[in-house]
């Protein structure tokens, strides 16, 4: 049976993720414009940095709860990855749909507020209050959509056990 579109990008997102080298959590993203891809993106270090598995954690060392504090982690946001990607080889991602493994936080949502996306598909929620409020300010149309859990342990290699 042949995936939904929804289906068929989420699994790409998740695929994305696992190139993360974040210890905390591992993010995928993928800009979708009229079911082609434009532009991928995973969170870690800026290009040619030391990765997070091999210097640690910061927030992880100070015990910084999740959604907050981001000016202290040294990499990067998936969406934020799939935008400079984007951007770097001239794809245009005006009016295109980002689907992300997780719901932005607040600095990824103003990037793609400014970037001039028209939806976002996240499959698991994020805490971050104010990225919510702010995206629910935009013209931007914010959508859950998950995969089987056991679907997602699949594309990112752990096991059943």
């Amino acid at each position: 049976m042949r995936p939904s579109w929804d289906e068929y990008f989420m699994r790409m997102a998740y695929l994305a993720s696992t190139r993360s080298t974040c210890t905390r959590r591992k993010v995928g993203a993928v800009i979708v414009k009229d079911k082609r891809i434009l532009a991928t993106g995973y969170n870690g270090p800026p290009k040619g940095l030391a990765h997070c598995d091999v210097t640690g954690c910061i927030r992880e060392e100070l015990n910084v709860p999740s959604g907050e504090r981001h000016e202290l982690c040294r990499g990067l946001h998936a969406e934020q990855n799939a935008i400079i990607q984007a951007a770097v080889h001239g794809v245009s991602i005006k009016d295109a749909t980002i689907y992300v493994t997780n719901h932005p936080c607040v600095v990824c949502a103003k990037m793609l507020i400014n970037a001039e996306i028209k939806e976002i598909v996240y499959a698991e929620g994020y805490p971050d209050d104010l990225a919510k409020l702010i995206l629910l300010e935009s013209n931007i149309r914010v959508r859950q959509f998950s995969l089987p859990e056991d679907e997602v342990k699949k594309i990112v290699g752990e096991s059943n056990d």
